[in-house]
């Protein structure tokens, strides 16, 4: 269970160079969520992606390494958005107009493993949030925000008291949820600057978003153990288990939690 949840909370990234394949891969029961995307070129060649230009040629062509598309991110969403795996051929030809033909470019993803099927909880300011699953079910968080973002939270409707509408966010708050709630079938916090501190300006109004979703015991739950991408070009091997049936099949009430009070604790620590 873990190892399973550890592969949902991470921040992935790959890249590929022009003429290479980029593959994204998540763990069993989640998808791909893009996070961010580049395509272009922002450092010299030799510290990334060498040029596949005879060097003769290379010598002639100025680099650019001021070199972008703006299309890179709607195409990552395009191919890998919502699937639990995606691959292509990275070239200039993907993302429209090539800005600067003759320079070697190279695509890199930022991506994270959301769970299919996932809550999302919101509490004011100052309010208590209370999450709860089901019998034999117990609580992993995905994400946590607590502050202000840009549009707001129509559950907590802004007032405008002359402060101005600036992002801000708690850079704790996804690790409290998880050391507060994590394997339990049911929590509690309140959404205040007691617990979280506080991001924003003085008098900015505030609050805690959670998604979370609910999984089997961790006796019953199959880890995967798929790796994750990484920064290289040569392709990583991978296993996963799963499993065709997520009953509990002659458990003891009394193992199964104890089980899941082990595994919390290992995660957490």
């Amino acid at each position: 269970f873990a190892g399973y949840i550890s592969q949902v909370l991470k921040n992935y990234t790959d890249h590929a160079c022009d003429g290479e394949y980029v593959s994204l891969r998540c763990p069993h029961r989640t998808t791909i969520s893009i996070q961010s995307s580049f395509y272009g070129r922002i450092v010299p060649s030799h510290q990334l992606c060498p040029s596949r230009y005879p060097h003769s040629y290379a010598t002639l062509i100025k680099e650019d390494v001021a070199c972008s598309v703006g299309t890179s991110l709607q195409k990552m969403l395009d191919e890998c958005q919502d699937r639990r795996s995606c691959q292509f051929l990275v070239n200039s030809r993907l993302f429209g107009t090539d800005p600067c033909p003759g320079t070697g470019k190279y695509l890199l993803v930022w991506y994270k493993c959301r769970p299919n099927e996932y809550k999302s909880k919101v509490a004011c300011e100052d309010d208590k949030l209370r999450l709860s699953c089901k019998k034999s079910m117990v609580i992993a968080i995905y994400s946590a925000l607590f502050g202000r973002t840009q549009g707001g939270s129509l559950e907590c409707p802004y007032q405008n008291l002359g402060m101005p509408m600036i992002e801000c966010q708690s850079a704790t708050a996804l690790q409290l949820m998880i050391k507060r709630c994590h394997g339990k079938r049911t929590c509690s916090i309140y959404a205040s600057t007691y617990e979280f501190g506080d991001p924003c300006y003085p008098g900015i109004q505030k609050h805690l978003n959670v998604i979370y979703t609910c999984d089997n015991t961790p006796l019953l739950l199959p880890v995967d153990e798929t790796q994750p991408p990484v920064l290289s070009s040569s392709s990583s091997s991978s296993s996963s288990s799963s499993s065709s049936s997520m009953e509990p099949v002659g458990v003891g009430t009394e193992m199964a939690l104890l089980s899941n009070i082990l595994a919390a604790y290992a995660f957490i620590t």
